[in-house]
């Protein structure tokens, strides 16, 4: 693991702490996210920035939570990106091209119309093979979720080796 992503995950944990089912669900997003980006071979730039998005995906859900009662997707969407830009700048490790890149998919990653950029595409996909199985969903949901989502050919495998086969 790049040791940037290793002190970002470290933060988040502590950012999380004592909700190990949102610091699990980032680490599962992160390590699939990694994985159809590496097998899709997209460059060294955009992994990193994919990586990093993963991580701090769902930043915007605690304050969601404390603003609103709620944490639905587009509360998460208003919320993240500053959150997300306020943790990543205390790191020293990101550009600030870097840090709009990561708050603009915080900022969209809930959002599954018109999705533009293989990182945007990647970071969805991961996330929704996460959410299909902690929200434990049927058939027939990921049946639509595969035809109206998925687009990546490793993202596409992975969703039939762990929904479809038996």
């Amino acid at each position: 693991m790049n040791p940037k992503h290793a002190q970002l995950t470290a933060l988040m944990t502590e950012y999380n702490a004592g909700d190990p089912k949102r610091i699990q669900h980032l680490i599962k997003v992160f390590q699939l996210a990694s994985v159809i980006g590496t097998l899709e071979q997209v460059n060294e730039e955009t992994l990193f920035v994919l990586e990093t998005a993963a991580i701090v995906h769902d930043i915007g859900i605690r304050i969601c939570e404390q603003k609103y009662h709620m944490c639905d997707g587009k509360h998460q969407e208003l919320e993240g990106p500053a959150e997300a830009r306020k943790l990543l700048a205390t790191t020293g490790n990101y550009t600030e091209e870097q840090i709009e890149r990561v708050c603009w998919l915080v900022g969209h990653h809930h959002t599954y119309k018109d999705i533009e950029g293989i990182d945007y595409q990647i970071l969805v996909e991961a996330d929704f093979l996460v959410n299909i199985y902690e929200d434990e969903l049927p058939a027939e949901n990921i049946r639509i979720i595969k035809q109206c989502i998925f687009r990546t050919p490793t993202g596409i495998r992975l969703l039939e080796d762990m929904y479809e086969k038996k």
